[in-house]
């Protein structure tokens, strides 16, 4: 579906990831590899925006578990839509596989003047149409116009982390209290093991000399996330 004011050189969509597979196989150029959440092959992204971008994909994934991926290139030569381009890259760097579908791309065309938004099967019934339509109409399309990039860019990413930001990631936070409870369980099975395997069980003086001694520690949970405003900086994508 295309978002936004229509017009020749300019043609801002949104690619529903269910559809793609009723699409005919095609051969395509060679397509580049991620370079991280923010991939600018573009060369349009100042450094500031750049690293204010990555943070805001970097921070979404840690709340939400969605993974979110920004790409500018400077043309998508042969393919005259950049859906097709973006549905490529998304199959092929595999977004959001490993997080049950909860993926999401945001593609940049500089010299077809095009801008895609690709989404995982598992968010399209949480991004509405008018979310979409906002970031279509207030920021990808005047992008072009303005030639700020890094400033729409971040505040698009923004907007759909916002959107988002209901969901909670699948990886959970262990409990103290849980890891306590295994670490003693543990800790007196073994003990108990011990107590009947041990070969000198008639000294108990040399077992104590010998440096044997029953503790448990336990690595802190740390991080402060705010709001996706780009305050965290990490690379993604290993």
């Amino acid at each position: 579906m295309i978002l936004g004011p229509r017009s020749a050189s300019m043609t801002v969509c949104v690619v529903l990831l269910a559809m793609l597979a009723a699409m005919p196989a095609r051969a395509v150029q060679e397509l580049p590899r991620p370079l991280g959440y923010v991939s600018d092959f573009a060369g349009v992204l100042s450094p500031e925006w750049y690293r204010q971008i990555r943070s805001v994909c970097k921070d979404v994934e840690v709340k939400t578990g969605v993974e979110m991926l920004i790409v500018t290139v400077p043309s998508i030569e042969p393919m005259r839509h950049a859906r097709n381009y973006a549905s490529e890259l998304y199959e092929q760097w595999r977004i959001g596989t490993a997080q049950q579908e909860r993926g999401m791309l945001m593609l940049v065309a500089i010299e077809e003047r095009q801008a895609v938004v690709v989404l995982g099967r598992n968010l399209l019934s949480v991004i509405d149409r008018q979310t979409l339509d906002h970031v279509s109409d207030t920021l990808l399309v005047p992008m072009f116009r303005t030639g700020r990039y890094g400033q729409h860019l971040y505040q698009a990413a923004v907007r759909l982390a916002t959107s988002v930001d209901h969901l909670s990631a699948d990886r959970r936070r262990p409990s103290s209290t849980g890891f306590w409870l295994n670490a003693g369980m543990g800790a007196f099975l073994l003990f108990v093991l011990w107590r009947f395997v041990r070969p000198e069980r008639r000294h108990p003086f040399q077992r104590w000399r010998r440096g044997e001694y029953w503790g448990t520690g336990q690595g802190g949970w740390g991080g402060n996330f705010g709001g996706f405003g780009g305050g965290m900086s990490g690379q993604g994508l290993g």
